[in-house]
């Protein structure tokens, strides 16, 4: 059982409620609250002095990914999952989120209206101006104004989901590829390169299956140099390609 954070279409009611993962998986607009934000005793954040740069951007990365598979609907593609991404990192305290054309030409994702109609259509942004130098949407969840950290390590968060050093996809790579990789990324560390398959999943808006054959995927672009499903744990484990920084493994379990 885990704790399951779930909203109706306006974004404007919040229910918590246990769940077992699969009814979670299944639900449309709800998400699992992650087990670091249940544990009583929350360990005490070292001085940002004495932090190492990049450290807080995956957290942050994952943790709006989080949100973002409850707050958008099942069937959100991965290229407007992505946009969504940049645009809850970027927003302002009064929701206002400007991308510039070369950020969104980075993404291939330039002039593509239809994924942000996406968006549109789950009823979590407005778009305000699409013709300007600076793209300019307005985000109608009001949860997205609340959030703590100031927006400046929220653009770096935003930066580093551009461009995670840990998994890194070729250019061409597909929206569905980017995302699943992005995933992997805030689940990697020096201790851990492994994750629920049930959580890789959700932040994905994917299936099992589809999430299998997109690991596969990113062996094959040589992002990955493995990867293997724990049945008996339901964990998902990989071995970042040889080009990527060094990584600590855990290497418990045989890879794909």
């Amino acid at each position: 059982m885990l704790l399951a954070l779930t909203r109706d279409r306006s974004g404007r009611r919040w229910r918590l409620a246990d769940a077992c993962a699969a009814c979670a998986a299944a639900t449309s607009y709800t998400a699992a609250v992650p087990d670091t934000l249940l544990s009583p005793h929350r360990p005490v954040a070292p001085p940002a002095s004495a932090r190492p740069f990049g450290c807080d951007e995956p957290r942050r990365v994952r943790e709006m990914l989080t949100y973002l598979a409850s707050a958008l609907g099942c069937v959100t593609s991965p290229a407007a999952r992505l946009l969504a991404l940049q645009c809850a990192l970027r927003a302002d305290a009064y929701g206002v989120a400007r991308l510039p054309a070369g950020l969104l030409r980075g993404m291939r994702l330039y002039r593509r209206t239809e994924v942000w109609q996406e968006l549109v259509r789950d009823g979590w942004l407005d778009l305000v101006d699409h013709r300007a130098a600076f793209l300019q949407v307005r985000l109608l969840d009001d949860a997205v104004g609340d959030q703590a950290p100031s927006r400046s390590a929220r653009r770096r968060a935003a930066h580093w989901a551009l461009h995670p050093t840990v998994l890194t996809v070729p250019v061409t790579a597909a929206p569905a590829e980017r995302l699943t990789a992005l995933v992997l990324a805030v689940h990697t560390s020096p201790d851990a390169t492994a994750a629920d398959m049930a959580v890789v999943t959700r932040l994905c808006g994917h299936s099992s299956r589809q999430t299998e054959e997109l690991l596969d995927r990113l062996v094959a672009g040589r992002t990955l140099a493995a990867w293997h499903h724990r049945r008996d744990t339901d964990e998902v484990h990989w071995q970042p390609a040889s080009h990527h920084r060094h990584i600590r493994r855990t290497g418990s379990a045989p890879a794909r």
